[in-house]
This record gives structure tokens, sequence and C-alpha cells, in this order.
């Protein structure tokens, strides 16, 4: 098949997936096309089967915002008709959906449209209602949906009063990239004594609770000699910064800001700690599973999915502080309730959330759409 993928390029669990599915659409034989503002994260190199076509927009002075919309879907359906694409998947409803809509217009109905929600398009835009009717549109002419949470296929139920069939799609792990590694030297260096290493990876905004995170920290270190790893960038960071020393904790909690390989920095770890109050999936608590690493979180939106409560970590009520503490503690003080919660969370990493398996799921999605095109066509 020959397919094109539009998502958001920066760094962000919805671009990080697309990328990742493309290029494994590409080791199975399909063409695949990515058409976005940039030059997706994660794929910066040279792949059989993969190409890249930018969406300049144009910076008319007329326009007090540039068309970002109409340009990506005058891109798409460009890339449609000349690569002659049967495929577009576009991920998040806005604007990706819409503009995918206006291709398919151009181009015409062979072109087919799947949309994937990640969550940010439902959890915050949906509520908006100024944009709920036109994520309701975009949603209801796809051709098919997929959401990657049960959580979020509820919730796009909920607030948008939609009845078209949604797909659930789990986001996945790469097990030829995600594995435990052996850190122990890099590890030493934060950790000269031994102490046990909690970390956290997000990008700081409020919703991810990276204050509660320090605030977590903070009472481990009471019980335990500890060190806390805090992994990327956002609005919060200087927030956290100075809870940090308010706390008396500069000197344990290490700012790390982007990294690219994450599973490195993960095996450095022992415990991930993830207390936000919106997940749609959680795709660092996948990522950290599939390093051995349990995980603490919060049971918001997706998280209940991924991490298995008193299997692979442990699971708490949002802003439960004080236990999502007591439970890291109880889980690094017990070696072999230790090492069971490490092996049984690569093994639901692996198993449950297979990166061969999902891309399958897509594959049968996308051939499914073409399916009822044709059959659409041989009716009398």
């Amino acid at each position: 098949m020959k397919i094109g993928i539009t998502c958001y390029p920066s760094v962000g669990g919805s671009g990080v997936v697309a990328t990742e599915l493309g290029k494994l659409l590409a080791e199975r034989g399909h063409t695949v096309h990515f058409i976005t503002s940039g030059m997706p994260f994660r794929l910066g190199k040279y792949y059989r089967n993969i190409y890249f076509h930018e969406v300049d927009v144009n910076s008319y002075s007329v326009f007090q915002y540039p068309p970002y919309d109409l340009t990506l879907a005058s891109r798409m359906a460009q890339v449609a008709q000349t690569e002659n694409l049967d495929v577009l998947h576009v991920h998040y409803a806005v604007p990706h959906a819409i503009s995918a809509y206006l291709a398919k217009k151009m181009v015409g109905d062979r072109l087919k449209v799947v949309t994937t929600l990640h969550g940010t398009d439902i959890t915050v835009l949906g509520y908006d209602h100024t944009l709920k009717d036109i994520i309701r549109f975009g949603i209801e002419h796809s051709d098919a949906v997929t959401a990657v949470s049960q959580s979020l296929i509820n919730q796009t139920r909920e607030v948008l009063q939609i009845e078209k069939p949604i797909d659930l799609v789990y986001n996945f792990i790469d097990k030829r990239e995600y594995y435990p590694r052996d850190m122990c030297d890099v590890r030493e260096e934060y950790a000269p004594n031994k102490e046990k290493v909690f970390i956290h990876i997000s990008n700081f905004r409020s919703v991810k609770r990276t204050d509660d995170v320090v605030r977590i920290f903070h009472r481990i270190k009471q019980r335990i000699p500890a060190k806390l790893l805090m992994i990327g960038e956002g609005p919060e960071l200087p927030i956290v910064r100075e809870l940090a020393a308010e706390l008396g904790l500069l000197e344990d909690v290490i700012f790390l800001g982007k990294q690219e390989d994450i599973a490195c920095v993960l095996s450095m770890a022992d415990v991930m700690l993830l207390p936000s109050a919106q997940e749609s999936f959680g795709l660092v608590a996948l990522e950290a599973m599939a390093c051995g690493k349990p995980v603490i979180a919060s049971d918001a939106g997706g998280l209940p999915e991924v991490v298995k409560d008193g299997e692979t970590g442990f699971v708490l009520p949002i802003g439960d502080v004080d236990g999502m503490g007591d439970k890291a503690i109880e889980l690094i003080s017990d070696p072999v309730m230790y090492e069971r919660f490490s092996r049984q969370a690569i093994e639901r990493a692996y198993h449950t959330f297979c990166h061969k398996d999902i891309t399958r799921q897509y594959e049968e999605i996308y051939r499914r759409v073409l399916t009822e095109e044709t059959e659409a066509c041989s009716k009398p």
C-alpha cells in the first residue's frame, strides 16, 4: 500500500508513535510518505520506502495567522495525486483530520482517511465549544477512527456524543530498541553511594503534576537514600526547581533536560514516577516497563490500561502523593517483589503492546477501508 502519514513532528507521544509506525510499515514493504511541517522527530536519516514532504506555510502579509490547515490540505492533495496514495493516516482530529477531509474532496473518494485520536484533541480541545463541532465533523467524516486507549474512546463518546465506531489500537513498543541496558557506569555518576534512582519524563506541563513528582520523592527520601532524574523541559520546570530547593532536595534532584536515547536513560533508574492528571495512554510508562522499570502511576485516563496495578507497578488516585511515595518505598525495599514486577513489566510490554501486532492491526484497518470502497463500487 501507499500510505501518507501526518503528525506533529516535534517531540511528543503522538509524533513518536506515528513516526515509528511509518518505519515499521516501510519494513513490511509499504511505501510511506510523511506530510508534515518539519522532519518528524526520530526520522532524520535514510529509510527505504520512506519519503518526506514538507508543508511550507505561506507567510503572505494579509494573513494575520498563517493558514497551516489549508496549506496542509493542499499539500496532502498534491502528494496523494502525484504518489497515488491509498490512505492518509492522520494523527489528531484537529487540524489534521479536517485537512485530510479537504484533501479527499480535492482528490476523490478513492483516497481513504484514517484518523488516530491521541488525547489532547478530545481531553482538552473537545471541551472547547468553539472547536467541538469541527472535531466531531473530522471524526465522523473519517473512513476509520482509532484511539490509543479504551478510556479515550469512552471520553470521546461522552464529550462529543459520537456513535461512529472507534477501533481500539494501543500504542506499541519496539523491543529491538526498548530493552534493559547495562548503564551501571553512568548511573554511578548520579548515585555514587548506591542510592536508589527514580525517574520522571515529561514535557513539564501542569497536567503532568511535576510538583507531585518532587513531593513523592521528598517522602521517599525521608526513608531511603535516593536520587531523582527529571527528564524533559517545559513551562513548569522553574516551579519544580523552586520546590526542590524549598524542600532541600536540589542536590538529589538531577535535571537532565531533553534526551533522545530514552531507553538508555530509563536503564539508569529503578522506578518511574508518573502522577499525571491526564494521560490518554502514557507512552513513557510503556517505555519504562519495556526497560524493566516498574511504574508508580495515577489512575488517569489510559494509565491503568498500561500499568497493571500490583503486577508491573502501582496505580493510585490522582494527587495521592503520600500513597505513591509509600508504594514506591514498599516496592524498592523488597528485592523479591521488585524483581517480580520488573520481569512482569517487560513481559507485559512485549506481549500486550508488541510492535508487530499493533502494526498488523493498522494494516487490517487500511485494508478494511479500501475493501469497503471496492465493494461499494461493485454494487449495481
